[in-house]
């Protein structure tokens, strides 16, 4: 993605940024995996990655809305504290929840 002087490139380790289609709603989904032992530091990373997305494709591709995918264990322990929970409502963040084994998407959260 690029905007003005700015060139975001896709993350390595794994995870990655990919564009799809959700019926009619054009979608990029931010795939991160938090493996380290600090989620609350990848959270931090993710949530300022999400919100550059959001505003670059705001200005550049407005019909697009954009996800933060996790997985279903990391969701349980991580993202259902009442304190995330709070950041992610500020910053109206939307997820997808995956069962990573499974490779499928057991939530939409708007």
């Amino acid at each position: 993605m690029k905007y003005e002087e700015v060139k975001l490139l896709a993350d390595i380790a794994g995870e990655k940024t990919i564009s799809a289609t959700r019926g009619e709603q054009q979608i990029v989904i931010e795939i991160k995996s938090f493996l380290s032992c600090s989620p609350m530091r990848e959270f931090e990373t993710a949530l300022g990655q999400y919100l550059i997305y959001q505003t670059f494709l705001s200005l550049t591709h407005p019909n697009y809305q954009v996800y933060l995918a996790v997985g279903n264990k990391i969701h349980e322990k991580f993202f259902a504290q009442v304190a995330i929970e709070l950041i992610l409502q500020k910053y109206q963040v939307l997820l997808l929840v995956i069962d990573i084994k499974k490779e499928e998407i057991i939530e939409w959260i708007s």
